[in-house]
């Protein structure tokens, strides 16, 4: 039996790289706790990845993502952060996931092959944060 067979969904979501999700989280926390609320996406970039060095988590930021038709370059998207080359990080600012966050970041995890990415939001009420998985395939752990 594969890993993942006759698991709900929310079984998957906790399998997949449950120590690197908590360092990602723990460091919005923690940048979170020292800025507050309120302030631009961008802010809290700079500082979450002034975190992930604190803590010696590798990443990429910015990292840029062409999209083709017909083998034509036709637009680009940016990742906030790859963590570990594992876990894709895009932040916000807001209360809410919107299906349209969601949607993108399954399509970043389809276009590029990554299993896991995590949305974190920057709240008037604190960090709340949602596990994506790729949509269309178990991760390879």
């Amino acid at each position: 039996m594969r890993i993942g067979e006759n698991m709900s969904e929310e079984e998957k979501l906790e399998l997949i790289y449950p120590n690197l999700s908590y360092q990602i989280v723990g460091s919005a926390y923690e940048v979170y706790n020292s800025l507050g609320s309120g302030l631009r996406e961008k802010i809290y970039e700079n500082a979450l990845a002034l975190e992930f060095g604190k803590r010696g988590i590798k990443y990429h930021r910015q990292l840029y993502v062409p999209v083709e038709y017909a083998e034509e370059k036709v637009g680009s998207y940016f990742l906030d952060f790859l963590v570990d080359d594992k876990i894709v990080v895009e932040l916000k600012i807001g209360e809410h996931f919107s299906r349209q966050e969601i949607r993108q970041v399954q399509e970043y995890l389809r276009k590029l092959g990554y299993a896991l990415a995590l949305i974190i939001k920057f709240t008037n009420r604190g960090v709340r944060q949602k596990r994506v998985l790729h949509p269309d395939q178990l991760p390879k752990i």
